[in-house]
């Protein structure tokens, strides 16, 4: 199984960005994993936020085949324990799910022709997180997830 992670935009903070490779290299022994930017959107002030969320989507959905299993990263989602995630994972994998993407959508959040075509929608939080701080924290759990699926002792109960 292959994991994409999905992004608007790119992650600007260099402590950010030194924290998500650390774990994308970590990962690297339990899975296939790629990142994909999509370049923000320029001249976005003359863009009411639903033009926005519509111009998004054609980024987005360009990048989602009919046979991918998507994932929105959105604060309506399901929330998972990281050993609920882990076993989520797992079971996509056993179930022979080829691409699993994770979408983070664009500052407000995502168009209805995105949440049409996803398949699920996890929430980190109740709470809302920057889109440049939830790739860390979404790193971060992946790796957690896989081991606690390899039963390694990484995390804690």
């Amino acid at each position: 199984m292959k994991i994409i992670f999905l992004t608007v935009g790119k992650t600007e903070d260099a402590y950010l960005k030194e924290g998500i490779e650390k774990y994308v290299k970590r990962l690297k022994h339990y899975t296939k994993l790629e990142l994909v930017d999509l370049n923000e959107l320029k001249n976005t002030k003359a863009l009411t936020p639903d033009q926005q969320k519509t111009k998004e989507a054609e980024l987005i959905l360009k990048k989602i085949t009919p046979l991918d299993h998507v994932v929105l990263l959105d604060e309506n989602g399901t929330e998972f324990t990281s050993q609920q995630f882990a076993a989520y994972l797992n079971k996509k994998a056993i179930s022979s799910t080829a691409n699993l993407i994770f979408v983070v959508g664009g500052p407000y959040g995502f168009d209805q022709s995105v949440y049409q075509r996803a398949n699920d929608k996890l929430a980190f939080s109740r709470m809302t997180f920057s889109h440049q701080m939830i790739r860390l924290f979404f790193a971060e759990q992946l790796y957690r997830a896989f081991t606690i699926i390899k039963g390694e002792p990484y995390h804690h109960q």
